[in-house]
């Protein structure tokens, strides 16, 4: 048994008014040096929406319905949310945490897979939260990376079949499912295990995604041709990235005839700005500009699948249930949990 005094969200964080997104995009991309033309040029997909990012309201939805499920399922556990670059932080989030008593924190991120910045980063992220309060900081086991939980492929199979059947016939029957995720730079996706380790040449990362589409379509009501693309690059040109783009693939898509496409947003837990502009906005472009049908299945979100795995994980890091995993990968090197 490893008792908890507390439960914790770990999110990104993201604006809420039009005045906080040039400060918000500061924090993300401390100590990187961007230029500030390229921050106030993502600035405008924030401003596009007037300055709101859905993820806080996402996160606390999430809290809402992890809540009631806590109570159902008689987990006595305080729920607390501290984000990464945005109120609530997390280093405050810890310091009211402190105050309150709490001394043994399970936390779980709104990110499921392992690569250093969904994984790593996070617990860097806690490690400094904790140095910044001292000694008596409370102590924060981080669960381990979910993405093969049956709580966070249900959802995924759910959203697909529902974007499917927004087709027409026609699509529907010659539709590709374009399985998009964050793209990183090859480098940092090779860092977390390369052929030794088990994995293939683009590491546990891109082997964790191909897995969950594979996972995801294999439960789906009949076969459909899908393949893994990327989105999101925020690199320099000379820097290689995760490929292929989105909006390149698109093109080459319907260049071969295919005449529509279903984008699955599995690398995401929720329909964050990355999601809404990137896919809602950009892909969508591209797809009516060329003629295709074009539907984008929701992400995990609160489905209740995806809230009743938050509450399978805090059962199994204090010993009431056993871990469920779907897939069969090893355990990358970014990873210190058991699988």
């Amino acid at each position: 048994m490893r008792p908890y005094d507390a439960f914790l969200l770990i999110s990104f964080g993201g604006p809420e008014g039009e005045d906080e997104v040039i400060p918000f995009l500061e924090n993300v991309t401390r100590g990187r040096n961007i230029p500030r033309e390229r921050l106030a040029e993502v600035g405008e997909h924030y401003f596009r929406f007037g300055g709101v990012s859905p993820i806080n309201q996402q996160c606390r939805d999430l809290i809402a319905a992890i809540t009631t499920d806590f109570a159902e399922s008689g987990i006595d556990l305080p729920i607390y949310w501290g984000n990464r670059f945005w109120a609530p932080m997390l280093q405050d989030t810890l310091a009211r945490m402190h105050k309150d008593g709490v001394r043994r924190v399970l936390a779980v991120p709104t990110s499921a897979y392992c690569n250093w910045s969904s994984r790593t980063a996070y617990v860097e992220d806690i490690a400094r939260a904790r140095a910044a309060l001292g000694e008596d900081a409370p102590d924060v086991d981080l669960v381990r990376p979910f993405y093969d939980h049956p709580g966070f492929v249900e959802p995924l199979v759910d959203h697909t079949r529902a974007a499917l059947e927004a087709l027409t016939d026609e699509q529907r029957e010659g539709a590709r499912l374009l399985f998009s995720a964050h793209s990183i730079p090859t480098a940092m996706a090779e860092a977390g295990g390369g052929p030794e380790l088990g994995f293939g040449s683009q590491g546990p990362y891109g082997d964790q995604l191909a897995e969950v589409a594979r996972l995801v379509v294999e439960r789906l009501d009949r076969d459909h041709p899908y393949e893994l693309v990327y989105q999101s690059r925020s690199g320099p040109p000379s820097q290689p990235w995760l490929e292929p783009d989105v909006n390149d693939r698109i093109e080459e898509l319907a260049a071969e005839g295919v005449p529509a496409v279903v984008v699955v947003p599995h690398g995401f837990v929720s329909d964050h700005m990355e999601v809404k502009f990137d896919l809602d906005v950009e892909a969508r472009e591209t797809a009516e500009r060329l003629g295709m049908g074009y539907q984008r299945a929701l992400s995990p979100g609160t489905h209740p699948a995806f809230v009743a795995m938050v509450t399978d994980l805090v059962r199994e890091y204090t010993g009431a249930a056993d871990s469920q995993c779907l897939a069969a990968l090893p355990r990358c090197a970014e990873c210190t949990c058991d699988r």
